[in-house]
């Protein structure tokens, strides 16, 4: 390759990872016109093959965000029966009185922007793209060779604190990884964290005392775990321990976990329209209290499988998390958490351990900010297990390292996300109608992450953008 061509190529890649598409698409047809070299021109139209369904893929993006505050300004949240929350709205003049179509409590689309505009877009402890860790509060722990199953205890924890200490190349961001008995109480597993481990870290507080909470105030290495809604409607008893960690100036991982078909909306976008839509207000909310607070958007949606039960063994897991991810990364610029590289299994087998490194390796290709439930996790989040977490660092290190081997000039991969153009609509729908299940826009969507499947399934197998990966979703969806 020419060096004149090989900088345009590693200008557009550049562009590229800026989600600037249009801008790339440019850069590469030029260079079409005026180079004759073969090998130059086969890398250009590969990178050129991509470029529409980015673009496109970008715009559905946009959308998705739009909706979301169309979500606030023409549907509302149901905050309605709590008083504090409507105190709050009224006295910021936040509320649009004049909506006369709104079911729920509708605010100004003046005011949704004031405050997201004060939502920081850096963070002082921020470990990177592409970085996993620990997470989900899983409510047991896995002891091999034992079918009981408790919380973990104060032994048992500093043995999982000191664990995670020892992995600390690999795992980017430490979350409560599993509950704890009475032996132990959240704010001394803190304290345990904060000895042990440098990184960023996060817990939740809700149950803490007044003093207890203050201990992450100005610790830019620390989250706090909180909620505020979820199906569209406030979590009464999430209120006040939202509102005194955001006034205490904690760093807020405002988590949704709305799952499709179930809490949220059946398509892929109108479920992403929901859950950004509820974070937001979260944003919204923490801002009118505490201007300029740190919110990192923790939308971390998840998926069914035939049963019902949450699966992280679909690779629909990763890929929603993936577009989720890029709603932050491409669109708003906040701070974003996601959820993946775990599995349904329940137990610690080799395909455990590989429908995990399969996931890790799928959400870092597609490009993801923080992910959290990476590593250690079993039975879709309800087991913890220290086993399973060395296995997952160990797969970890040798991903990176393969990852790392890696040609440079690859380029952003689509998604291929689905568009609908109902999303708005089948969200007022549920509103109406007080579930999901209940929407004929649900029922007309029950196949479409099954569709959205088969598409990047035939996408992968047209065009291997990782092929020392032998790509890994291919081998999520058992083809080769």
């Amino acid at each position: 390759m020419c060096p004149h061509a090989e900088t345009l190529l590693e200008k557009g890649i550049l562009l590229e990872k800026k989600a600037h598409f249009k801008q790339a698409k440019t850069i590469y047809e030029d260079v079409l016109l005026h180079i004759t070299n073969e090998a130059t021109l086969k890398k250009i139209r590969m990178r050129l093959e991509d470029m529409d369904a980015l673009i496109a893929e970008k715009e559905i993006y946009q959308r998705i965000d739009e909706n979301a505050k169309r979500v606030l300004t023409e549907i509302g949240m149901n905050v309605a029966d709590n008083q504090t929350l409507m105190d709050i709205l009224l006295e910021a003049d936040a509320i649009d009185f004049e909506n006369e179509t709104a079911l729920f409590i509708p605010l100004k689309r003046s005011y949704i922007d004031h405050c997201l505009e004060q939502v920081p877009r850096e963070m002082e402890g921020d470990p990177g793209m592409n970085t996993f860790g620990t997470g989900a509060t899983s409510p047991f722990l896995k002891r091999a060779g034992e079918e009981e199953l408790r919380p973990a205890n104060r032994q048992e924890y500093e043995q999982i604190v000191s664990l995670v200490a020892e992995h600390q190349d690999v795992v980017n961001i430490f979350s409560l990884p599993v509950g704890c008995d009475r032996s132990i109480s959240l704010f001394e597993v803190a304290q345990l964290m904060e000895k042990a481990y440098q990184g960023l870290k996060m817990i939740t507080t809700n149950t803490m005392a007044a003093h207890e909470v203050a201990f992450l105030k100005d610790k830019e290495h620390w989250l706090d775990g909180t909620s505020l809604i979820a199906a569209l409607t406030s979590m009464n008893s999430m209120v006040e321990p939202f509102l005194r960690s955001a006034r205490t100036g904690n760093n807020l991982l405002l988590i949704d976990q709305t799952i499709a078909g179930v809490s949220g909306a059946g398509s892929p976008e109108s479920f992403l329209t929901q859950i950004h839509a509820q974070v937001m207000f979260m944003m919204v909310i923490a801002q009118t209290v505490k201007p300029g607070v740190l919110c990192m958007h923790g939308g971390i949606p998840s998926v069914t499988e035939a049963g019902g039960n949450i699966s992280y063994s679909s690779p629909h897991q990763t890929f929603i998390n993936a577009a989720l991810a890029r709603v932050n990364t491409w669109i708003t610029g906040f701070p974003s958490a996601q959820t993946g590289g775990s599995t349904s299994l329940m137990e610690l087998t080799p395909q455990a351990v590989y429908e995990s490194e399969s996931s890790r390796n799928s959400l870092r290709k597609y490009g993801v900010h923080i992910v959290r439930h990476a590593m250690g996790a079993l039975g879709s989040l309800n087991f913890f297990s220290m086993d399973k977490f060395i296995e997952d660092c160990e797969r970890e290190r040798h991903s990176m390292k393969t990852f790392a081997e890696c040609p440079k000039n690859i380029g952003v991969i689509p998604l291929y996300f689905p568009g609908d153009n109902q999303a708005l609509e089948g969200i007022r729908e549920i509103a109406e109608k007080g579930n999901p299940k209940f929407a004929e826009h649900t029922l007309k969507n029950v196949d479409s992450f099954h569709q959205w499947e088969k598409v990047i399934n035939e996408a992968a197998k047209r065009k291997l953008y990782y092929p020392q990966l032998k790509d890994t979703v291919n081998k999520e969806l058992n083809l080769s």
